[in-house]
C-alpha cells in the first residue's frame, strides 16, 4: 500500500481550484503566488510541500518561512497531516528563528561566540538608555526607543553603523550615528544580538563566507517564503541567496496586504520578484472562501486606487450576502453606544451567538469606551492582548538571571537584576562602575568583580558582593 508521502496524487489535489492546483503541482523554478485576501494561500503551500514530498524530495531539503511562531506550528501540523511523521525533518520557522539556528551553528566566523545571547526588543531599547546616557544625550529630547527605532530601520535596510555615519547630515542623524556606533560595540562586548541582527549577521554571514552559504545553498534545495509583502531588505536578500543555488524559491504574497512599511517591509521585494528570479512564473489566486461579493466588491474599489500593486479582482461563489453599513458617529461615546446596540441586535435576533462578533480598533486606548458599553449592557466579551507571558517583569528578570550565569558579558540582563531584590545597588554606582570599565576597557562584568577599585562604597559594595555570590 502506497503511503501518503509517495502518492500524493489525486487525494492531494482534492478541493483545489485550478488555480491553487497550478500552484502546488509547478515544476522546479521560481514561483509567485499572488494570494488575495481569503484564497487559500496556506493550504496552497501546505499542499506544495507535501506535492514536494511526494515526487521524492527530502524533507530535510526543504526550508519553509512564515512570520509568526503559530503560523510556522501550523504549518508543519498541516504538512504532516498529509505526509505523515517525516515533516518533522523539515526546517518550518520564522526568519528570526532560522537566523538563530544558522549563527548557532556559525557565528564564530564573525567573533560572536555560538552561545550568544538574543536581546529581545525591551533589552535594546535599556540598552540604548545606558548608551544615550553615556554619551550624555538628553533621553527627554531622543527617547531611547525612538533613537533604537531608528537603528532598527537601518539595520533593516542593510546599513551599518559607518554607512549610517558617512550619510549623516543633520545634527540628530549624526547623534543617531553615534549612538549607533556605540550601540553596536556594546552588542558585540556582551556577545549579545538585537532581533535585527539576528537577520543582518545572518547577510554578513553568507556574504563574507562563501562556503558557509554554499553549505545552505545544498542543504535547502527548496525555499517557500509566506507573506513575502511583509519581508524587509534583509530577509529579501536572506531568500534570493538562498534560493540561488537551486532556483526553487516559491513564494506567496498579495502587494495589496502589505501592512508592515512601519516595521521595515519592502513592498518592491514582492513586486521586483521577477526581476530577482527572471525565469519565473507567476500565478495569481483570485477566488476568495471567506468573505461574501459585497464585501469583496467594496475591497476591490477601495485597494484598486493604490499604486505599484499586480492587478486582481476578487471574487466569491458564495453570493452577495447582507449589504455593508456605515455609521458615522459623533463621539467615540455615540461610537460604543451604536457598537453596543448592535451586537445586542445581532444576539437577540437568534441567528448570531456572542462569540461570532468581533470588534476592532486602531489603537488600546479606544477600548475602554467600548468595554463600559459592554458591561452596562450585559454583553460578555473577551480582550485580546496585554502582556505575554514572557514580556512579564517577573518573568523577564528571572530570564536575565540566567542569560547573566551563562553569559557573563551580558551588560543588559546584569544590569536588569542587579537591585532585584533591592541590595543597595542604585543608578550612582552604577554609573561609576560604567565610567571605570569604560575607562579601563572592560566590560561591566568586570567593573562588577573589582567594585571596590571602580568606586563602589558601603552598601552598595556589599550588596554587588551578595549579587556575585549568587550567580
Amino acid at each position: 500500500m502506497s503511503s501518503p508521502a509517495t502518492s500524493p496524487g489525486r487525494d492531494l489535489l482534492a478541493g483545489l481550484n485550478p488555480d491553487q492546483a497550478e500552484a502546488v503541482t509547478a515544476g522546479d523554478g521560481a514561483m509567485l503566488v499572488v494570494a488575495g485576501a481569503g484564497s487559500g494561500k496556506t493550504r496552497v503551500l501546505t499542499h506544495r510541500i507535501a506535492h514536494l514530498i511526494g515526487r521524492g524530495v527530502s524533507p530535510f531539503e526543504i526550508l519553509a518561512i512564515t512570520f509568526t511562531n503559530k503560523a510556522a506550528d501550523e504549518m508543519k501540523a498541516r504538512v504532516a497531516a498529509l505526509v505523515g511523521s517525516v515533516a518533522a525533518k523539515m526546517w518550518v520557522s520564522t526568519f528570526h528563528a532560522a537566523c538563530v539556528r544558522i549563527l548557532r551553528r556559525d557565528a564564530k566566523a564573525l567573533g560572536y561566540p555560538s552561545s550568544f545571547t538574543i536581546y529581545d526588543q525591551a533589552d535594546a531599547v535599556r540598552l540604548t538608555g545606558y548608551v544615550l546616557r553615556d554619551l550624555d544625550i538628553d533621553p527627554k529630547k531622543m527617547t531611547p526607543r525612538a533613537v533604537h527605532g531608528a537603528v532598527s530601520a537601518a539595520k533593516n535596510d542593510l546599513v551599518g553603523a559607518e554607512a549610517y555615519a558617512e550619510a549623516a547630515r543633520t545634527i540628530f542623524e549624526r547623534r543617531i550615528a553615534a549612538v549607533y556606533a556605540e550601540y553596536q560595540q556594546r552588542l558585540a562586548r556582551a556577545g549579545a544580538m538585537d532581533f535585527d541582527d539576528l537577520l543582518t549577521q545572518t547577510v554578513r554571514l553568507f556574504r563574507e563566507h562563501p562556503a558557509v552559504l554554499e553549505h545552505y545553498q545544498r542543504r535547502f534545495r527548496h525555499v517557500l517564503v509566506d507573506e513575502y509583502q511583509d519581508t524587509n531588505r534583509a530577509q529579501n536578500e536572506l531568500v534570493v541567496r538562498l534560493g540561488g543555488g537551486y532556483g526553487n524559491v516559491f513564494v506567496v504574497g498579495d502587494s495589496d496586504q502589505s501592512i508592515y512599511k512601519f516595521r521595515g517591509a519592502d513592498i518592491s521585494n514582492i513586486l521586483d520578484f521577477e526581476k530577482a528570479f527572471p525565469d519565473a512564473s507567476v500565478v495569481v489566486l483570485d477566488q476568495n472562501y471567506r468573505s461574501t461579493q459585497t464585501i469583496l466588491d467594496a475591497a476591490n474599489a477601495v485597494i484598486a486606487n493604490n499604486l505599484g500593486r499586480t492587478p486582481k479582482e476578487l471574487w466569491t461563489a458564495q453570493g452577495n450576502g447582507e449589504q455593508l453599513v456605515h455609521y458615522t458617529a459623533e463621539d467615540e461615546h455615540d461610537e460604543a453606544a451604536w457598537v453596543g446596540t448592535e451586537i445586542a441586535r445581532l444576539h437577540d435576533g437568534g441567528t448570531y451567538r456572542w462569540g461570532d462578533v468581533a470588534v476592532f480598533y486602531r489603537t488600546n486606548a479606544q477600548s475602554r469606551v467600548i468595554e463600559e458599553q459592554l458591561v452596562r449592557r450585559g454583553i460578555p466579551y473577551k480582550v485580546i492582548g496585554g502582556a505575554r507571558f514572557y514580556d512579564r517583569r517577573e518573568i523577564k528578570d528571572a530570564l536575565a538571571y540566567l542569560k547573566a550565569t551563562v553569559n557573563p558579558a551580558d551588560e543588559v540582563s546584569l544590569k536588569r537584576v542587579l537591585n532585584v531584590p533591592r541590595r543597595g545597588v542604585g543608578d550612582t554606582t552604577v554609573g561609576r562602575l560604567d565610567a571605570w570599565a569604560k575607562s579601563e576597557g572592560v566590560p561591566f562584568c568586570v567593573a562588577l568583580e573589582r567594585a571596590e577599585e571602580a568606586g563602589a562604597k558601603g552598601p552598595a559594595l556589599k550588596g554587588i558582593g551578595r549579587f556575585l555570590e549568587l550567580l
